[in-house]
């Protein structure tokens, strides 16, 4: 039943987070703070319920990669893909996102791999 929880939360949680960021330059911004605030709960749920074991590692890589590309790509300094005519400003609010939920999943697995680590040099 967890395993379901985690999927359906990684699922709902991308969709979300894809759908408020091609809206972000439309909406109200204390919709953008609301929906922002269930994408890191979702990032949560999906860290402690959704990867585990020997997906552990690569969960990790592949997130990492992610968020730092993502964050390359929309940071103030930079800014990257606000900068793209037309479609920069829903880019970046993808990737902002995108970052929003993937950020707290993997400082969840980080540490649940961190506690296991130590358990195991124990």
């Amino acid at each position: 039943m967890e395993k379901k929880i985690g999927d359906y939360s990684f699922i709902i949680g991308v969709i979300v987070a894809v759908v408020l960021g091609i809206a972000q330059p439309a909406l109200d911004s204390s919709w953008v703070t609301w929906l922002t605030t269930l994408l890191i709960l979702a990032g949560l749920v999906i860290g402690f319920l959704n990867v585990s074991g020997k997906e552990t590692k690569d969960f990790l890589l592949v997130a990492v990669s992610l968020v730092i590309v993502s964050y390359v790509a929309t940071a103030t300094g930079n800014n990257y893909l606000g900068n793209v005519q037309v479609i920069g400003a829903y880019l970046q609010g993808i990737f902002n996102s995108i970052l929003s939920i993937v950020v707290p999943a993997t400082i969840v697995v980080a540490l649940k791999e961190i506690w296991e680590l130590a358990k195991e040099g124990a």
